[in-house]
């Protein structure tokens, strides 16, 4: 994990990262209800953008739909008829993102070219979700998450599924689900 302040406490435990599996996060989320199968939506997306997104981020998506998690974390889906879209969520976070005074916040360029930050998930504390497009085809997608009251933001060397889990398990990933969640990881589609 990269930092880019250093010295925040965090209420959060802190522990390897693990290898995550769709059914590993359900056993801690819940079961979802979405369970979307169509890839049109997601095809129109990735043309637009010119990138695939992870397949990781996909099959999550695609079971929850449009949720929010634990109170917090956003999560939105491509399909066309949903209010709360990703792809519009997507290009809003862009256009906002690619602005000089916000730039500057980031690591690297808001996009879809190697080594850009695409925002695929916001959180009701005010941090941006994003993920690091590969430098090659055949790298990792990478999570990157930006603190928006700060100029702080993280690397996270693991996948979205393995950034989830963690969240889910109440691990330090900038967000922190323990004070939201502190039973049990919970979810609801957005309105």
């Amino acid at each position: 994990m990269i930092n880019s302040e250093t010295g925040i406490g965090s209420t959060c435990q802190k522990g390897p990262p693990v290898v995550a599996t769709l059914p590993e996060i359900q056993a801690l989320l819940g079961e979802p209800r979405f369970n979307w199968s169509d890839p049109a939506p997601w095809t129109k997306l990735e043309q637009e953008f010119g990138i695939e997104f992870p397949a990781d981020f996909r099959e999550i998506v695609n079971a929850y739909g449009s949720i929010e998690i634990n109170g917090q974390l956003y999560l939105k889906h491509p399909a066309g008829h949903l209010l709360h879209s990703l792809g519009e969520m997507i290009r809003g976070d862009l256009e906002l993102w690619r602005e000089e005074d916000m730039a500057e916040f980031l690591p690297s360029p808001a996009g879809a070219n190697p080594g850009e930050l695409m925002p695929v998930a916001t959180a009701t504390t005010g941090e941006a979700v994003f993920l690091r497009v590969p430098d090659e085809p055949s790298s990792p997608w990478r999570v990157v998450v930006q603190e928006f009251d700060s100029p702080a933001w993280t690397l996270y060397e693991m996948t979205f599924s393995e950034w989830l889990l963690d969240y889910l398990r109440g691990r330090d990933v900038t967000l922190c689900s323990r004070n939201f969640a502190p039973d049990r990881p919970f979810w609801e589609f957005l309105p």
